[in-house]
């Protein structure tokens, strides 16, 4: 059994401070993909660089205090690959990958467009550079996962309050038709989906800290592993944990029949 775990921490220093290692440790993951560190590897403790004896790979973004990615694993890599070959993305720290045998693991942070007008549109820049990304990574004949906050919302059922979001970021029409594609035209599985195909208020992974949106679940469903069609076969259980809160994002836990090849 393969457990990947994923998590945008919203700051690696202020999650570890709410003890998310002891929860990590206490999981078991094979692989563990991080997502908005907001740190440069300067900040990083030694915990930090080799959490519970894991081998551990960051990717930080060049500007201090914002988006970067990790990557921890039980098994050491093949290989590792940061960016995916767009500067303006690679600078921002947004992708990382690692390669097991003939199975990858990517852990992705998607830019957010709610910040201002300008920012909605390096998401759309994004978008429309990935999209062939995705392409590409499918002709490779690898099984592969990528696991982290893709800020989109790609159906009613994965936000509460969706009649009322139609014109907001991460729920944007031109936003939903780009996962479509993703599953419907190239063929990548929503694993989440594959067991729960119709959950709602459970299936929640972000709430805004305005408000009450955690304690009433006003949530959003953005983090996601999408999967090739092989390893997404092996799902046997996914879960969105919600026990404890280490950001404004839950983990979400998935287990795959797979062993090493």
């Amino acid at each position: 059994m393969l457990r990947i775990i994923s998590l945008n921490l919203n700051g690696i220093r202020s999650a570890w401070s709410k003890n998310v290692l002891n929860w990590v440790v206490a999981q078991a993951p094979d692989i563990v993909c991080l997502q908005e560190l907001k740190a440069q590897l300067p900040d990083l403790s030694q915990e930090m660089l080799a959490p519970d004896g894991m081998h551990a790979f960051y990717h930080a973004a060049e500007k201090k205090g914002y988006s970067g990615v990790g990557i921890w694993c039980r098994q050491k890599p093949d290989r590792v690959l940061e960016g995916f070959g767009h500067g303006e993305f690679d600078a921002e720290g947004r992708y990382l990958r690692a390669d097991f045998g003939k199975l990858s693991v990517i852990s992705l942070y998607l830019p957010s467009g709610s910040s201002s007008p300008e920012r909605q549109e390096a998401k759309f820049r994004f978008l429309d550079s990935f999209l062939p990304h995705l392409g590409r990574l499918r002709v490779e004949g690898r099984e592969i996962v990528l696991c982290g906050d893709w800020n989109i919302a790609h159906k009613e059922i994965d936000l509460r309050n969706w009649k009322s979001n139609q014109k907001n970021s991460g729920f944007l029409p031109e936003e939903r038709a780009w996962m479509t594609q993703v599953f419907d035209d190239q063929g990548w599985v929503d694993a989440y989906r594959r067991l729960h195909p119709d959950a709602t208020g459970d299936s929640y992974t972000w709430w805004s800290n305005r408000g009450q949106a955690w304690t009433k679940n006003v949530g959003w469903r953005i983090d996601y592993q999408v999967a090739t069609p092989g390893v997404a076969a092996g799902v046997r259980r996914a879960e969105v944990y919600k026990g404890e809160r280490f950001s404004d994002h839950a983990p979400l836990v998935i287990d795959y029949e797979w062993r090493a090849q």
